[in-house]
C-alpha cells in the first residue's frame, strides 16, 4: 500500500542559508524564494540600502532574514560576517560578482585584478570559511558560474575567466569534501534580464537600449532572456534535500544558448 506524506517540497526550515550578493537581481530572488521555503536567510551584499529594505519586505511576509554588509574581496569582513551568521551554515549560495567587457588586450591589469578579486577571491573567502562550518555535519555549496565558463563569447576575456575559475573550484571542492557530506555544484546561466542588465544596456549603448536588448534576447534560442526567479528555482532545487544524489555537477540554464547555438 502506498503512503501518501503531506511534505513540502525543497523544504529549508531551519537551515541556515547565506546568499552573497543577495540583495539585487539574481541574489535577490535566491534570497526571496529561500526564505518562502522556511531557511534562515543572511543576506550578505554591499548595497546596505537594498539589502535593509529586502530584509524588512521578507520580515513582512513572515521570513526569517537578515542582512550583513560585506566586502566579500576583504578576509577579514568576511570572517567577522560569519561569525555573526554562526557556527552553523547549511547552505552557501556564491552569487555576487560583476562584469567586465574586453578582449584579452583590452583588459588592463587593473580590470583583470577586480574581476578576480570580486569573482574569484571573493568566492574563495566564502568557501572557506562556510566549509569550516559545513565540516560537522555536511551542507550545501551553489556557486554561480556562467555559459562564459564553457563556451568563448567576444569581449568577455576577464569575465570568462573568473567564471571558468568557479567552475574548477565547484569541481575541486565537491572532490574534496564529499567525505564530509558537503555537496559543491555550480550553476550556468545565459542572459538574465535584471536591472544590472538594463543598467549596463544603458551606460554602453546610450540611444540604442531597444534594439540592444533585444539582440541579447534573440541570442537565446529560445527567445528571450531568463528570469532571475528561475534561476532561483534551480538553486532552491539544488539546496534542498531533494537533490541530496547531487554534487560536483554544472547546471546551465540558458534558454538553449550553449547546446543549440553550436
Amino acid at each position: 500500500m502506498i503512503k501518501l506524506e503531506k511534505k513540502k517540497m525543497f523544504d529549508l526550515v531551519d537551515k541556515r542559508v547565506v546568499v552573497t550578493g543577495g540583495a539585487s537581481g539574481i541574489g535577490k530572488a535566491i534570497s526571496i524564494q529561500s526564505a518562502k521555503n522556511g531557511g534562515q536567510v543572511f543576506i550578505v551584499d554591499m548595497d546596505e540600502k537594498a539589502g535593509i529594505q529586502l530584509m524588512k519586505e521578507i520580515k513582512a511576509n513572515s521570513g526569517n532574514a537578515q542582512f550583513i554588509q560585506c566586502d566579500i574581496t576583504n578576509e577579514a569582513e568576511v570572517e567577522n560576517t560569519f561569525r555573526q551568521v554562526g557556527k552553523t551554515v547549511d547552505v552557501l549560495v556564491n552569487n555576487a560578482g560583476i562584469a567586465h567587457i574586453g578582449s584579452l588586450e583590452a583588459t588592463s591589469n587593473d580590470d583583470f585584478q577586480k574581476i578576480f578579486d570580486v569573482n574569484v577571491k571573493g568566492a574563495f573567502n566564502c568557501m572557506k570559511e562556510s566549509v569550516k562550518r559545513m565540516k560537522a555535519k555536511g551542507g550545501t555549496i551553489i556557486n554561480m558560474s556562467s555559459v562564459a565558463a564553457t563556451v568563448g563569447i567576444a569581449d568577455r576575456f576577464a569575465y570568462s575567466m573568473s567564471k571558468g575559475a568557479m567552475y574548477a573550484m565547484t569541481m575541486s571542492v565537491a572532490k574534496d569534501y564529499i567525505k564530509y557530506g558537503i555537496r559543491c555544484n555550480c550553476i550556468s546561466p545565459g542572459r538574465v534580464h535584471t536591472p544590472f542588465v538594463d543598467g549596463f544596456i544603458s551606460k554602453n549603448y546610450p540611444g540604442q537600449e531597444k534594439e540592444v536588448f533585444d539582440k541579447l534576447s534573440a541570442s537565446q534560442p529560445i527567445g528571450r532572456m531568463g528570469k532571475p526567479e528561475e534561476i532561483a528555482y534551480l538553486v532552491l532545487y539544488l539546496c534542498s534535500d531533494e537533490a541530496s544524489f547531487i554534487t560536483g555537477t554544472n547546471y546551465p540554464i540558458d534558454g538553449g544558448f550553449v547546446t543549440l547555438n553550436n
